[in-house]
Formats: C-alpha cells, structure tokens, sequence
C-alpha cells in the first residue's frame, strides 16, 4: 500500500480552501442593488390650440359703425369663462347670396321678388366687399365667383331660374364648401329662401346647421316662410282663397229694389275644398314651413346673424339694407379656448357672449358654435 504524508495533503488543500474562503467573503460582502420598476409614461394631454374666429358687430350710441375697436375693449365669456381676446381686425367680407328659386307650391316667393331682395343686398354692401351668387332649386349652381364688380353680380342674379323643386340642405353644403377654398375670416352667408326641402329629412337639415356652426361663417336670412305659411294656412283648412261668383252684376244689382239688392250684395258662403290628399300636402306644408321659420331663426341666432321674416315681401326689400349694414359693422375677434376640446371627447358646443367695457362702444356677438378636434393621422 501507497503512504500518503498528511502534511502533504493539508498543504495541497490548504490553498484551495483559501481561494474558496475568499470567493465567499467577496460574494457576502457585494452590495446587491434593488430593482428599480420602469416608470409608465403618462399619456400625453393633447391641448386644443384651435383659434375660434367670431364676427362681432361694433356700432356707436346713434347706430353707426364704431372705427378703432381694439383688444382691450372687449370682455368674452365662453360659458362664463373669462377670455382675452387676442386680435380684433377690420376686414372686407366675403358675402354668398344663396337664392331660393325652387318649390313646387311656392306663392309669395316668387323669382322675380327674390331677384330684387338679391340686388337691393348687392347695392347695401361696400364696395370693399367680395360677392359670390348661388341659386338653388333642382339643384344648387354657382352663378358667379367672388368678385368686386357689382354689374357682374347683379347679371349673375338675373341669370338665375326657377324650378319645381327645392335642395335646400345641398346648397347649405355647397355653400359651406366655398367658403373653405376661400383664405377669408370674414365669412358671411346671406339666405333668401323659405328653408324648405323637397326630399331632405329634419335630421339632415340640422346636420346641414351644425356644418356651418362649426365652419366660421356669419349666416344672414330673409326668410319667405312666414308669408309663405299665411297664405297656405285657409288653404290647408279647405277654404278656398278665389272668391264665390257673384249672383248678378254690380250695375243690375244697383238697379234693383231695396231688397233685391241687398240680397244680392249680401255675403256668398265660403267655398270648401274636398280633395282630401290635396289638403293633406297642403297642412304637411304648412307645418314645413313653420317650422323652418324657428331653424332659420335659430341658426342666425347661434352665428350672430340678422333674420329678417317679415309679413310682406316689400317690407323685407326695404330691411334689406340692414343686412348689409350688419355685414359691413362686423370685426374679426379671435381668441384661443382654455378648455381643451379633448377633454369633451373631441366635439364640444360652446356657448360665447361679447360685451364692451368701452364707453360709447355697443358690441352684439352672441353665438353658439360648434368646436371639433381634429383627428391625428
């Protein structure tokens, strides 16, 4: 058998244990850094910088436009909220007269009384002004681009022609349209109409509304239907408006005795119509036409405009002019909105009041407006 020296043994291990003692000593004595978790970003709060552009009428204690308004004289409130306006600008307009030429029941609103409202608007604005004519019936045409010579506006107008049926909501749209190509902030739409659709719905008319709320644009109506719903309304009752033949001339009956006569001049009863479906489109008419007088009202209310529903066709010429004097008072006031349109899941209504803290300066600018965000691509 093979000896083995033990000191041999406890001097050859002995080394190893050293660096084992050592590697352990070291490992124990490393100071293990703990785990710091990854922050998760915030999502990033995507502010409105969306400018909101209003058109508020300036006029001087007597009515006349106020020259010089600046910043600093206007107070806006956007849902009792505070704001700084931060430009105010004089600008010349851009007015689209948008005529209604259409309808197959139409009475008072004929195309000659509408041509004439389209030229006395024509003659009411500033020479600074750029004018654009539509025309709408079986489908809304433009009539002419946007231009200062008044000669070709006025040809424009009286190339304009009837037809049997009325697109109201496209010429809306048309109209809206044409005035996104243009760079102007002063954006001013001028209807002549009853507001009347042949084949659109409620809904799509006030779609048709909401578009322009949220497109920047002044809309000015002289609106035909109230005259329009007064002389349908003994219509749609089925009282005939042509009065009842006479039993005999006026020179025989003033010839004849004492009570020959006032038999013959006495009242003749009212003569009924009986056709049931004629009378059914008659009162649905009727109705149309009421209700598109309050929209129409509405919408010049919610984009500071001027309505004008008279009750004969030669009063609504003669206010016409205060259309244009409205149209030619107006300032350009932007501002930029301290409630983000996001944070209103993209489309917010906001309810917005100028007033003046300048003596002797009156202000009208009430609107209600539409803001949408735009979608990230």
């Amino acid at each position: 058998m093979r000896y083995i020296d033990p000191k041999a043994v406890f001097f050859g291990v002995l080394p190893v244990m050293l660096l084992l003692a050592a590697a352990a000593f070291g490992q124990s004595a490393r100071v293990v850094p703990t785990p710091v978790p990854t922050p998760t970003p915030e999502p990033e709060l995507k502010i409105s910088t969306q400018e909101i552009k209003l058109n508020v009428l300036a006029f001087d204690e007597r009515g006349g436009f106020f020259k010089g308004v600046t910043t600093d004289d206007l107070v806006i409130r956007e849902d009792n909220i505070l704001h700084q306006a931060a430009s105010v600008r004089y600008i010349p307009a851009n007015v689209l007269i948008v005529m209604d030429t259409g309808g197959e029941m139409r009475v008072v609103k004929t195309l000659d009384r509408t041509r004439k409202i389209a030229l006395a608007l024509i003659e009411a604005l500033r020479p600074e002004d750029r004018v654009a004519v539509m025309a709408y019936a079986n489908k809304p045409v433009m009539l002419s681009s946007w231009t200062q010579d008044r000669a070709s506006s006025r040809a424009a107008v009286n190339s304009s022609n009837f037809g049997t049926r009325s697109t109201f909501v496209a010429a809306l749209d048309m109209a809206a349209a044409t005035f996104g190509r243009t760079e102007s902030d002063n954006n001013q739409l001028v209807l002549i109409t009853d507001g009347t659709d042949s084949s659109a719905t409620p809904a799509q008319k006030l779609a048709a509304f909401d578009r322009l709320r949220a497109a920047n644009i002044t809309v000015h109506v002289l609106s035909f239907a109230a005259m329009e719903a007064a002389d349908i309304e003994p219509r749609a009752k089925g009282i005939s408006k042509t009065p009842p033949p006479k039993a005999m001339p006026d020179q025989i009956a003033k010839d004849m005795p004492n009570g020959g006569r006032d038999t013959a001049n006495a009242p003749k009863a009212r003569v009924f119509v009986v056709d049931r479906p004629f009378l059914r489109k008659l009162r649905d008419r009727e109705s149309d036409l009421i209700a598109s007088e309050k929209q129409l009202e509405k919408l010049t209310e919610d984009t500071n405009g001027e309505f004008i529903g008279s009750m004969s066709p030669d009063e609504m010429e003669d206010k016409t002019s205060l259309v244009g004097q409205m149209i030619d008072s107006s300032y350009v006031v932007t501002y930029s909105p301290k409630m983000p349109v996001t944070a209103e899941h993209g489309v917010a209504e906001r309810h917005i009041e100028v007033t003046s803290k300048r003596p002797g300066l009156i202000v009208q600018a009430r609107r209600n407006v539409l803001l949408i965000e735009p979608k990230t691509p």
